[in-house]
């Protein structure tokens, strides 16, 4: 293992790390990810949008993770407080891998209809802002959008939050363009950073 990943693993010693997955057919790549962080010694919980269990089944997080996965606000944990409040306070950083337009406008936008939007909306501010990393996927046209692109500088002025890619490269609608979620180690590596500042 070269030398710059060894020193990422290490930033994910003793991290609470919150995977939150949504509706887009980059879900694929969020497995193999999920696997990485566990194996570097986070703790991953992982947590769903209905329309991510079309793409990815539910006990495929379940087994990488050896937790429970949530997928909708109703659904009761170990959490003695309410579920997306719990996973909140318990993360010392979330990411979404994929985020599609639809979960960063309603992050934006302050709607809180599903378990990942409410989650992020309840993450903690204060003593320390506890990060939020976006891995954006959806076709190049919807990337292009005015109103997706000030969504994202929403986010990012006034929640603080990180993004990494979107890359330009074949998309699941039969064209190329910039819209196509960043491979795993390069979200790995960008979540590593963050993590080492926790």
């Amino acid at each position: 293992m070269p030398r710059a990943d060894r020193q990422n693993d290490q930033a994910f010693k003793g991290v609470n790390v919150l995977v939150a997955i949504t509706g887009g057919i980059a879900c694929y790549k969020s497995a193999s990810l999920v696997s990485r962080l566990v194996q570097s010694g986070a703790s991953v919980r992982v947590v769903m949008t209905q329309a991510a269990t079309h793409f990815v089944t539910p006990l495929t997080f379940r087994t990488l993770t050896g937790r429970s996965v949530l997928t909708n606000i109703w659904d009761v944990d170990d959490h003695p407080e309410s579920q997306h409040i719990g996973l909140a306070r318990w993360c010392h950083a979330m990411l979404i891998a994929p985020a599609t337009a639809d979960i960063i406008a309603k992050i934006a936008s302050g709607l809180t209809d599903d378990l990942v939007s409410l989650t992020a909306s309840a993450l903690p501010r204060s003593p320390k802002i506890t990060p939020l990393l976006l891995a954006p996927s959806m076709n190049s046209d919807m990337w292009a959008n005015p109103i997706v692109q000030g969504n994202l500088a929403t986010l990012r002025e006034i929640l603080g939050a990180h993004t990494v890619g979107p890359d330009d490269g074949w998309q699941a609608c039969r064209t190329t363009g910039e819209g196509r979620m960043s491979e795993p180690d390069a979200i790995y590596d960008a979540l590593a950073k963050i993590a080492a500042a926790k």
